[in-house]
């Protein structure tokens, strides 16, 4: 990239998130997911979002990506956040894929939905991990979609679902014939109140306002042009997306860690033992600085590897980014509970946004998985770094 193209790249993001910030300053803390949502959509923030797009769906420029989130994380909701981050990275882009109606001049509901969520009137819920395998083991999900004439039928069951809860459609990942082959699965747009649908709040107390919960689907009937896309082609499209997702889940890693050690770097300075500052013990200056080096290591990865990863292109950037995130953000904020001490079990302290953090590990592939995915790809890898 030339110097002046990136000069025109940075001033682009730079304005872009002074927008997504100057939108959400009005908005009260303690607004729901659902109202930040409305607020980037009434901004042009999410529109703006994507800068191009391709036979797949719309491709997120990967700077106002990151500007985003780290708009949006500057409000310490971690719930908000992550509904935010699940609907621009992933279910907005493969909603996009199938957004072309047949006739111009009718658009399709997966058109209109696409829309109104850009617009923010209408949240979207990404619903792939099923109730019948593991989350890691999506071409093992139990979920069908049949095609009856002129009708779909979708029946099954979603887990752990973002803005399951909140949402007013329903972007569902099903099979349409046995098997495990890339080709035997279909997205499906399902409106949140069509008969059969029944959606329960997950169990828990973590990330309250993502409105996670549980969906099932009792042989729920739709006209046909609820298809998103073509039959058959939803594990290319979901495939596809999935790099920018974990790249947005490596921005907000650095977003909410950097956040977490801002705090715990002042908690530090104003804390005293014998009238010093614990700032100025060295044992805890060389502990935080060690985090302070490997969030500086994920931020460098994230923009080495963003167009790579927008792109879609190589599966190498979404393994490395999500593996990194995965070995960064625990080490991190561990450090930080300790460092807080009794502070970090108060409110906002460091061991309730530790707990919260554990999704990033765990949604869209546990670290495990994704090293396992690395080794596999060691031989390309090391040429790499090697050229």
């Amino acid at each position: 990239m030339s110097d002046l193209a990136s000069a025109s790249q940075e001033a682009s993001s730079a304005g872009y998130q002074k927008l997504v910030s100057q939108a959400l300053e009005s908005l009260p803390v303690s607004a729901p997911a659902t109202a930040v949502w409305r607020t980037l959509g009434a901004a042009g923030a999410l529109r703006a979002l994507y800068g191009s797009s391709n036979t797949l769906g719309p491709v997120a420029d990967p700077a106002r990506l990151g500007a985003l989130l780290r708009a949006v994380d500057a409000r310490g909701d971690n719930g908000a956040t992550l509904s935010v981050l699940v609907q621009a990275a992933s279910a907005l882009p493969v909603l996009g894929s199938g957004r072309s109606g047949p006739v111009p001049s009718a658009p399709s509901p997966v058109a209109a939905a696409y829309e109104q969520t850009l617009a923010g009137t209408t949240q979207v819920a990404l619903a792939a991990t099923d109730e019948a395998a593991a989350g890691s083991d999506l071409s093992g999900l139990g979920t069908e979609v049949r095609i009856e004439g002129d009708e779909l039928v979708v029946h099954g069951g979603k887990r752990w679902v973002t803005n399951a809860g909140s949402a007013e459609y329903l972007l569902v990942l099903g099979r349409h014939r046995p098997g495990r082959h890339f080709t035997n699965f279909s997205w499906v747009l399902v409106p949140a109140k069509t008969a059969g649908v029944t959606v329960r709040a997950a169990a828990t107390h973590l990330l309250a306002n993502s409105a996670t919960g549980h969906i099932g689907f009792d042989s729920v009937r739709l006209p046909a042009d609820h298809l998103v896309g073509r039959n058959g082609r939803g594990m290319t499209v979901f495939a596809r997306h999935m790099s920018t997702e974990r790249l947005a889940g490596a921005q907000w890693a650095v977003a909410l860690t950097s956040r977490v050690l801002a705090d715990t770097r002042e908690r530090l300075r104003q804390r005293t033992v014998d009238g010093e500052p614990l700032w100025h013990n060295a044992v805890v200056r060389q502990g935080f600085a060690e985090c302070l080096v490997r969030v500086a290591q994920l931020r460098a990865l994230c923009d080495s590897l963003a167009e790579t990863a927008v792109k879609g292109q190589n599966l190498s950037a979404g393994a490395l980014l999500k593996s990194a995130v995965g070995l960064t953000v625990d080490t991190v904020l561990a450090r930080c509970t300790q460092l807080q001490g009794a502070d970090g079990f108060a409110a906002g302290g460091a061991q309730g946004i530790r707990a919260e953090a554990g999704v990033l590990g765990i949604g869209g592939g546990v670290t495990e998985l994704m090293l396992a995915g690395v080794a596999d790809m060691s031989e390309q890898l090391l040429a790499e770094l090697r050229a």
